[in-house]
């Protein structure tokens, strides 16, 4: 804590993927992202002394659904409150988590920030090959021929293809349109530019209005105290108590758990990991942890 006491600028960290799930193994922190997220919000809320928010975003993004449910609690948050909410976006901030970031009233990404990735990806994976090798014939019973859609065993056929891009799409289309809503200084030149998934550093980003301000934490301390007029407002980081945290940089969730005993993740091998639609800038299929187990 530093500066006036009587008045608050609450630092809200998202690390990791967002998923709705306690998540636990070599590659992640042990804490439910969503849970954790609102938890933090209550808090803010709940302190006559905060008078701002700053969302500090380290993130690929996640689950189309876990992202949508942070969105909407931020909305919830800043109906119910009013206070100013200012997204600082740190190394990545892409896809689900930029689409949180655009429900914040500012948007501050680092200089070398990487950020949006505005699509869906459903990630299938075919293993019929590799079952193959291991002589393991699928033989399932079914009633209705698209039950199994998106089954890891087989390719995917034309028709089922088509629906899941559907879908994609249809997600992609929420995305662009929140965009829209939500930040109107975002052009239709800009939307048609980031609409096939690209992702960008934080000047391109700011050339297509996707954020506001290029700067550091600090800078979006300055402009949530800015915005809430209390100059001198000290700052406080949200974090569990047996996970101390000693400075604004520090992650909050708890230390990483050994679940798993093989250090890797192959695709489609782990029920745990079932194909899912994501807001997820993903250039490696291995590590997301997709749903419960």
């Amino acid at each position: 804590p530093n500066g006036d006491a009587s008045h608050r600028i609450a630092v809200v960290d998202v690390d990791g993927l967002i998923l709705n799930q306690n998540v636990e193994g070599l590659y992640d922190s042990g804490e439910n992202p969503v849970s954790g997220f609102r938890e933090k919000l209550e808090a803010a809320a709940m302190d006559g002394r905060v008078v701002a928010v700053v969302i500090r975003i380290h993130s690929p993004g996640g689950g189309v659904t876990a992202c949508d449910i942070l969105a909407d609690e931020l909305r919830r948050f800043k109906a119910a409150t009013h206070k100013p909410v200012v997204a600082c976006l740190m190394d990545v901030a892409a896809s689900g988590a930029y689409y949180l970031a655009v429900g914040a009233d500012r948007i501050v990404a680092h200089p070398t920030t990487l950020t949006g990735g505005v699509g869906a990806i459903f990630n299938h994976v075919n293993l019929e090959d590799a079952m193959a090798q291991l002589n393991v014939l699928v033989d399932p019973i079914k009633a209705g021929p698209h039950i199994d859609m998106g089954s890891v065993t087989r390719p995917l056929d034309p028709e089922a293809r088509a629906m899941f891009e559907e879908t994609a799409e249809g997600f992609r289309q929420r995305f662009l349109g929140r965009i829209k809503q939500l930040r109107p200084g975002v052009t239709d030149a800009d939307l048609e530019t980031i609409s096939d998934g690209r992702i960008v550093a934080a000047p391109k980003a700011m050339t297509l209005h996707m954020v506001d301000e290029i700067g550091y934490l600090h800078d979006a301390l300055g402009e949530a105290r800015r915005m809430a007029g209390a100059p001198a407002a000290e700052v406080v980081l949200y974090h569990r108590e047996d996970a101390p945290a000693r400075s604004l940089f520090a992650i909050a969730p708890k230390a990483p758990r050994m679940a798993d005993v093989v250090p890797f993740s192959y695709p489609g091998l782990d029920r745990a990991k079932l194909p899912a639609f994501l807001y997820l800038w993903q250039p490696d299929p291995t590590l997301p942890r997709t749903t419960t187990r």
